[in-house]
């Protein structure tokens, strides 16, 4: 018996282990539940079918393969962090994307420490756009200002003019959160610069119960009603709207007002409603074409309903992908084709630059514009479009808007200053950007 277990482990040793593969792991803070659920179920949903596409087509980004689970949030800042806490320590965490405000101020401390990206798409601290502050957050595409400042100019040009908006009198109608006030002092500020009046009227969270605010709009008589608001909020206010007489056509939606689930629930009241986007919805892009054959016809895709495959939020989701796919993509040209840390993907997202041959490439011509994020300006180029809702679909009303980056840049440099001095920090300057801890 002892010579047979002898023999039995000599054989063993020479047999090794097989070698485990390179992968890169997001961490999800998603939420499918609450009242926000749409939002989570089309983002998230999205994402996740990008990166399975990446992963069946192409075998992952250069051998490494993309990796993900989920933490459910509820769209709830505590839940979140208790998230992060409980996810940070798989290793090979390439970037952050909570999709939520509020998460979003809570992890700033942490992954600047932890040294991983922090995606806000969209949305999130407008200073966090000054990358020499913020070296791990990532506003893309679009922050809260360069939105407010892209919504403006829009109804200037529907006014004939910036110089018509001179006695126009806007109100802003906004979620009762961090996300909600964020843009309260911008609009302050192009009231002032353009002679408009405008009046700022907080819905509280979550916003099933508008009457009262939309009869303050009806005896304010406003031009135009901004509509900044969050999940259920959006087609309770379209439908609120139409019982006080408020003209839907004079109502224009920001960036998170701006999805089939917002306008399909309010019926009849939304026919005619315009609201801001950074990507096109439909399904017709070849990428989603790919993601409809390979993914979904795998049986992998993310969507319970089939019929939200090319919305806003599933279509916002897949742009996101792209973007965190190709930071990757970027910082392993750099640092080799291998799984990277979490600062190297940050150096891949601060030299994110997609034109629009790039974007064409990758199959997402026209589903959005392009991307040129740099180490101290972590947005990119901040163009817009404006969609209208003409009862079935959303059908693109402008052409592509730039915000006023002359206005908006010194008042972000400001604020992110004044955020440096409160917390210790020391600006970074270009060399210190180009390095990448291993």
């Amino acid at each position: 018996m002892a010579r047979t277990a002898v023999l039995a482990i000599s054989f063993a040793i020479p047999i090794a282990a097989p070698a485990k593969a390179a992968e890169q792991y997001f961490p999800l803070q998603s939420y499918r539940v609450g009242p926000y659920a749409a939002g989570g179920t089309g983002f998230f949903g999205g994402f996740i079918d990008y990166l399975n596409l990446v992963n069946i087509r192409d075998g992952g980004v250069n051998g490494v393969k993309l990796t993900w689970d989920e933490c459910e949030t509820q769209y709830e800042v505590e839940r979140g962090v208790e998230c992060y806490e409980r996810q940070k320590s798989h290793p090979a965490i390439a970037a952050w994307n909570p999709l939520s405000v509020g998460i979003a101020y809570a992890m700033i401390d942490r992954i600047a420490q932890d040294k991983t990206p922090l995606i806000t798409i969209n949305h999130g601290r407008t200073d966090s756009t000054d990358g020499r502050v913020f070296p791990y957050v990532f506003p893309l595409l679009l922050n809260p200002y360069s939105e407010t400042s892209g919504i403006i100019n829009y109804i200037a040009g529907k006014e004939g003019g910036l110089d018509k908006l001179r006695g126009k009198k806007i109100v802003v109608l906004y979620h009762g959160s961090p996300y909600g006030k964020e843009t309260i002092p911008i609009y302050e500020l192009l009231a002032q610069k353009y002679g408009f009046t405008v009046s700022q009227i907080e819905v509280p969270h979550p916003g099933n119960e508008q009457q009262a605010q939309w009869l303050t709009i009806r005896r304010e008589k406003p031009d135009f009603v901004v509509l900044r608001g969050w999940g259920v909020m959006n087609p309770v206010a379209l439908k609120t709207a139409q019982k006080t007489g408020f003209p839907v056509d004079h109502i224009v939606g920001n960036v998170w007002s701006n999805s089939e689930e917002d306008v399909i629930p309010a019926g009849s009241a939304a026919k005619g409603y315009v609201a801001i986007t950074t990507q096109a919805s439909g399904a017709e892009y070849p990428v989603l074409q790919e993601i409809i054959k390979t993914v979904y016809g795998a049986g992998k895709g993310n969507l319970d309903d089939k019929k939200r495959i090319g919305s806003v939020y599933h279509n916002l989701g897949i742009v996101n992908g792209i973007l965190n796919v190709e930071a990757i993509r970027i910082a392993q040209e750099k640092f080799g084709h291998r799984t990277l840390t979490g600062d190297e993907v940050r150096w891949g997202f601060e030299h994110l630059r997609l034109d629009e041959v790039r974007v064409a490439a990758l199959g997402a011509k026209g589903l959005f514009h392009s991307i040129n994020v740099t180490w101290d300006n972590h947005e990119g180029d901040g163009r817009v479009t404006f969609q209208q809702w003409d009862g079935a679909k959303w059908k693109v009303v402008s052409d592509w808007i730039s915000p006023d980056w002359a206005l908006l840049r010194p008042i972000i440099e400001k604020s992110a200053a004044a955020y440096a001095a409160e917390h210790g920090i020391t600006p970074r300057t270009a060399a210190d950007a180009e390095t990448a801890s291993r």
